[in-house]
């Protein structure tokens, strides 16, 4: 066993080492975001071939083994954002506003892997991101899957592609040309997401092939799932009505922003997730006399695997550990609220097989932190993507 002290991380990036075959990592506690919910007191990682092969208690490692004893610090699963915009390095990545519906658009052709946003995120402990086009059209387009890694490359980086549909149930489509115009108000939307979904199951049940339409059958068969923008309790409401009740999609709820939680209990009766944020709190539309914050009130109804989002460039995704924070302060379980940035993201997008827990078997997407993940007194010392050191504060904090 090679037993390295915490700071010996800096010396190994320095000769260009940022990953050992094996490696074992001592942390002072280990949230393993597990479906047991296991916390170990001291606990360790041990991480071999970019995959997690030990999570538990400290033991005796072989002498090939590179060990980092860091008992000061708390290690964490990356964090997973489903509704992002930073893939292309710009404030928006890619928002295709000419025709109302557009399956066939991608964001994949956006993609600049190992832009400075990417790397920022990861200096802020974020991972896995779900890179979409922008909300400006009622069927925005396809978007992709990736790891905010230090590589240059597409193949590397993008791990589903597509990764799933990006749908505008309301507002944003709505302000584009203004609530009263032709084919903008929510009727017309509604009609026009219906008419091109009927298109689709009409090639589907013909076996007629239409490249356009190919990736949204997919979605129509639960093969791939879909998140939709939509905000406000009408909006909720009408969305998990489509996209739920009648479709029977793998459709997540995001933003439902505003007022959204008021319908929380047909929502979580319904088995509809919620992927809330970037606005966490409603303190202007209820009208109520108190700031209600929208993660407490989904969770306290019941509403099964709910997660955070940035919606970035909106909220920058190196905080998006803070859309956590603020909303256990707003009332929410802080447990929860951690569950709700890395194991339940990944759960309804279905890549729990791969990332969201420390568990044997999984990616090694690993954050060292210095206390609490969602204490924003703490810093993020250190990541591992697939084993490999993505980055080190005590090297990369002049970068940044």
């Amino acid at each position: 066993m090679v037993k390295r002290p915490f700071g010996f991380v800096a010396v190994l990036l320095l000769a260009g080492i940022t990953s050992a075959d094996r490696l074992a990592i001592r942390c002072g506690k280990l949230l393993t975001m597990n479906a047991e919910d296991e916390i170990f007191s001291p606990g360790m990682v041990c991480i071999e071939d970019g995959q997690i092969t030990y999570v538990g208690p400290p033991r005796d490692q072989s002498a090939s083994t590179d060990v980092i004893d860091a008992p000061n610090t708390w290690l964490a699963p990356g964090l997973v954002d489903l509704h992002t915009h930073i893939h292309s390095g710009g404030f928006g990545g890619i928002n295709d506003m000419v025709r109302s519906v557009n399956p066939e658009l991608r964001s994949s052709a956006a993609v600049r892997p190992d832009n400075r946003k990417m790397q920022v995120a990861c200096s802020g402990g974020v991972t896995t991101l779900f890179g979409i086009p922008g909300s400006g059209t009622n069927m925005s387009g396809f978007g992709v899957l990736y790891k905010t890694k230090r590589d240059w490359r597409f193949e590397s980086t993008v791990f589903a592609n597509p990764g799933g549909l990006k749908i505008a149930q309301d507002s944003n489509p709505e302000r584009r040309a203004g609530s009263f115009a032709f084919g903008n108000n929510r009727a017309s939307m509604g009609w026009t997401l219906e008419n091109i979904c009927a298109r689709a199951l009409g090639a589907e049940r013909q076996g007629r092939s239409d490249p356009a339409l190919h990736d949204l059958q997919r979605v129509l068969t639960r093969e791939l799932p879909v998140l939709i923008h939509t905000a406000g309790s009408s909006g909720v409401a009408n969305t998990a009505r489509m996209w739920h009740n009648k479709y029977k999609t793998r459709c997540v709820i995001s933003h439902g922003s505003f007022n959204g939680w008021k319908v929380a209990a047909a929502i979580a009766e319904w088995g509809v997730p919620v992927n809330h944020g970037p606005r966490t709190m409603d303190f202007r539309r209820s009208r109520n006399g108190r700031i209600n914050g929208g993660a407490a009130e989904y969770v306290k109804a019941g509403v099964r695997n709910f997660s955070l989002n940035t919606d970035s460039s909106v909220m920058p995704q190196e905080e998006f550990f803070l859309q956590g924070a603020m909303s256990a302060r707003l009332g929410a379980g802080s447990y929860e609220m951690l569950q709700a940035l890395t194991i339940h993201p990944a759960r309804v997008f279905g890549i729990d097989d791969r990332v969201g827990s420390l568990e044997v078997g999984k990616d090694a997407d690993v954050v060292m932190h210095s206390g609490d993940p969602l204490d924003p007194r703490t810093r993020v010392e250190r990541v591992w993507i697939e084993g490999a050191t993505e980055y080190d504060r005590a090297i990369d904090k002049q970068r940044f």
